[in-house]
């Protein structure tokens, strides 16, 4: 049985603790050429990291339908095929996911807000579960967080707050039993996501977010550093 009350942090994963772009941008371009059609320009390509791909490969030009198979092929290029040159290991090949890495001092501002502060901390994040574990345990999140919860493979929950409710059934999250929640992300739909659940957006402005966009989707406050995060959530539940 969980215990109550608990402050819960919601962290998104792509553009909040990695650094996931060239690695998404990469299979998507490969995806577009497999499909014969164009590749989006660079300002369409980097809106694909946040969303569900299957909603932007929607709004970039893939009709209905052929969206299942550009969205099977996105995800062979992204988890299966190892064609990628890897980052961290010169000479060698990876899939997608793997072209990435945590963004500079995550690692250490997690370690603070579980072991020192306490907080609840489980990665919220509309990439696929089954992809998302994976790379989590890789890049180091796993340990350091309590739980990793994302979409489902068969698109029937693929949004930021389908991904939260989720989240908050498995881990008994309860409201009137005085747990609070504070999702942080760097895009959109982890505002809108949060506004869904009566959620506030702590919003990272180290991600992909274009100008303007976290404070047009109601993020309560925009931290620009790594090194803002602890001391931001502390702030939050402090009021």
């Amino acid at each position: 049985m969980a215990e109550h009350p608990r402050n819960v942090v919601l962290l998104d994963l792509d553009g909040t603790l990695t650094d996931s772009a060239p690695g998404i941008l990469a299979a998507v371009t490969e995806t577009y050429k497999t499909l014969g059609i164009p590749v989006p320009d660079d300002e369409a390509l980097h809106r694909f990291v946040g969303p569900a791909i299957s909603t932007s490969l929607t709004l970039n030009r893939v009709p209905d339908d052929r969206l299942d198979f550009a969205v099977e092929t996105y995800r062979d290029y992204y988890g299966n095929k190892q064609v990628f040159d890897d980052p961290n290991n010169p000479g060698e090949k990876v899939s997608g996911c793997y072209v990435n890495k945590l963004f500079d001092g995550i690692a250490e501002q997690l370690i603070d807000l579980r072991d020192e502060d306490g907080y609840y901390l489980a990665v919220a994040t509309c990439k696929p579960e089954y992809q998302a574990k994976p790379i989590c345990e890789r890049f180091g999140v796993t340990p350091l967080v309590s739980g990793i919860y994302g979409a489902s493979k068969d698109s029937s929950r693929i949004d930021k707050d389908q991904v939260i409710r989720y989240c908050f059934e498995n881990i008994g999250f309860d409201a009137a039993a005085g747990d609070r929640a504070l999702m942080v992300g760097d895009r959109w739909t982890d505002a809108d996501g949060a506004k869904a659940c009566g959620l506030d957006c702590l919003g990272c402005g180290w991600g992909y977010a274009e100008p303007g966009e976290l404070t047009e989707h109601g993020c309560y406050r925009i931290i620009d550093h790594v090194s803002e995060l602890r001391t931001a959530v502390n702030e939050y539940f402090a009021q």
